[in-house]
């Protein structure tokens, strides 16, 4: 694949130069400029209820890039959950999910700011929930692994270094109208739900989060589901 991607930024306004250290300190990975490569689904996370937004397009040089891709098969739910629970506000109900947290921050947590790039899940809507019910041990990690598939979650990619930011080229923008993508934004998680309660109600004996805790369960055990192997958009390392 080459080394020059396409990119797409949804907001609700157009930004013609992304900036180094702008943004909110609690999104999944931090600060840093959050893009995708699908047109449709920036303009998805472009609009709201009420208001149009926009999809800015934009052009990255990967070459000589330290990329980071959370949904190689090197990596399993529990470093993308790691990575989501230092960086995000999570509802910790019970003693055992304050137990989950440092638990996977120590077991299987990753230093995010090391790398230029990130490629990940995008937790928005019911997949935030979905980490929350596996953090209070109502849902096991082979349910997690099921439930961050419904819906066709989409995957983001991420730019936090400076040395990144200096890769990116604006290309243009096009409105993104709320009466079309808000509908099929909520379409999606509302199908993403119905699964979901499904899912739920399927018997299941596999790892809860205090079994791993318990069993002292690191990256390494085959009990762990891992991520399905996808194409990186670069030299994912």
């Amino acid at each position: 694949m080459d080394k020059v991607i396409t990119i797409y930024h949804g907001s609700k306004q157009i930004v013609e130069s992304p900036t180094f250290e702008q943004g909110k300190k609690n999104n999944d990975y931090g600060l840093g400029f959050y893009c995708t490569e699908s047109n449709d689904l920036a303009k998805e996370w472009a609009v709201s209820s009420t208001a149009d937004g926009f999809s800015n397009k934009y052009t990255l040089d990967t070459e000589y890039l330290n990329i980071l891709n959370l949904n190689s098969s090197d990596y399993t739910i529990l470093n993308w959950i790691a990575v989501l629970v230092d960086h995000r506000l999570f509802k910790l109900k019970a003693p055992v999910a304050r137990r989950a947290k440092r638990y996977l921050t120590d077991h299987f947590g990753i230093n995010v700011n090391a790398y230029d790039l990130i490629t990940g899940y995008r937790a928005d809507d019911s997949y935030f929930d979905y980490a929350e019910s596996f953090l209070n041990n109502t849902i096991t990690v082979e349910q997690l692994s099921q439930a961050m598939r419904l819906g066709k979650l989409g995957e983001q990619i991420v730019i936090k270094s400076r040395f990144a930011f200096s890769k990116i080229k604006f290309e243009g923008a096009e409105i993104a109208k709320r009466d079309i993508y808000y509908a099929l934004r909520k379409t999606r998680d509302d199908e993403a739900s119905q699964m979901y309660l499904k899912l739920q109600d399927e018997e299941t004996d596999g790892l809860y989060i205090l079994d791993i805790i318990r069993g002292g369960i690191t990256n390494d055990d085959s009990r762990i589901p891992r991520n399905i192997p996808k194409q990186s958009p670069s030299n994912s390392r």
